[in-house]
Formats: C-alpha cells, structure tokens, sequence
C-alpha cells in the first residue's frame, strides 16, 4: 500500500539519521508494528536486520508466554482515539520507562518498549483507527532515540539487544526464561498502576 505524503515524511525523519543506531531504532520501531498488524495469513518477508529479527523473535516469545496478560491491555487503552493514541503512549513511557536512566539500562525495559507499542497498534487496528499506525511508529521510534540511544552507545549499541534477545541455540534458554519472567513482572506492574489509576480519577 503506497504511503501518504505526511506519512512518507514521518518514515524518512527517522530512516534517513545520520547515525547508524538511531536509524536502527526507527527501523525496529516500523519493522515490529507492521509485523504485529500484519494481516492473519499474510506473507511476512523477513526482518530487515538482525536487530529487528531478534525483536521480532522476543516479542513472539513473550506473547507467547503470558497471552493471557497481553489480553489485558485493552483496558488501559479503552479511551484511546485517533488524536490521543500517540500522546498516551508516550505518557506510559514517560512514567514507567524514564526512570530507567537513572539505572542501569536493562534490555528488557527496552523489549517492552516495543511490545507495549505494538499492543497499542494493535489495539488502533481492531477499533479501526489504522490511519494512526505511522504516527505510533514514529513516536516510537523518536522515543527510543531521545531516552535509549543514548543510554545504549557505551553497550556496544544494539549488539547487546541481539545478544539478549536473538533467536539462539537452547543453551541460554534459562537466561532468556529469568528474563522473560522480570519483563512479565515490571509490564504487570504498569498494568496494575494504571488500573489502579484509572479507578481513583
């Protein structure tokens, strides 16, 4: 499907960084929403980078894991319109994912950047507000290279992400099990705040 011209802006913003990581982030951030939104049945080419596939593969993983979590979030999205899908996004993660700059960066807070995102695209789909799809990219993205970009360059970059998270041969499955089971507990943790939020306004 051809792209608008506001929505084709909002691509290239983010694709066209002159630096390598945060093209990375935007890549990762319009990859793994239109993987997510993707049609039932649908051909899926592959990731278009390592660091997109080890997304990919992580966010399947954890939906897999706790599906019934995952069908929560609908609540907290409830009221979401067009005109406020970004902002509330960028609420969320302002509240609950901010506060890991003062720490050491985990790479899960980082997964659950993305999931939270496409759970919000998702979301925008099925009540038909499709038109906001590349603004939650966008924002996403730019999310990701105001707050993470900075706080991965003495990571080694996104290579640590694709340590962690790329689909591997079963000799770190343990860590990757411990590490799916800290990402369940921090995401519930969100949910339970804002539903708590939400019943005291």
């Amino acid at each position: 499907m051809e792209k608008s011209e506001p929505e084709q802006c909002l691509t290239d913003q983010g694709l066209s960084s002159p630096d390598p990581m945060v093209r990375e982030a935007y890549l990762m951030a319009y990859d793994y929403i239109n993987y997510v939104t993707a049609k039932p049945g649908a051909p899926l080419g592959p990731a278009p980078s390592v660091t997109s596939a080890a997304l990919r593969h992580a966010g399947d993983e954890l939906l897999q894991r706790f599906p019934i979590f995952f069908r929560r979030w609908p609540r907290v999205f409830q009221d979401v319109t067009e005109e406020s899908a970004c902002t509330t996004l960028l609420s969320i993660l302002d509240e609950h994912f901010a506060p890991t700059r003062r720490r050491d960066l985990a790479w899960s807070a980082v997964l659950s950047i993305f999931v939270l995102a496409g759970q919000m695209a998702l979301h925008c789909q099925e009540k038909g507000m499709t038109r906001v799809l590349p603004q939650l990219q966008h924002c996403v993205g730019s999310y990701v290279e105001r707050v993470i970009c900075p706080e991965i360059k003495d990571k080694g970059g996104w290579s640590g992400f694709v340590s962690r998270f790329g689909e591997k041969q079963s000799l770190e499955g343990q860590v990757k099990k411990v590490c799916c089971w800290s990402l369940f507990i921090f995401a519930a943790g969100i949910l339970v705040y804002f539903l708590w939020k939400r019943r005291i306004t």
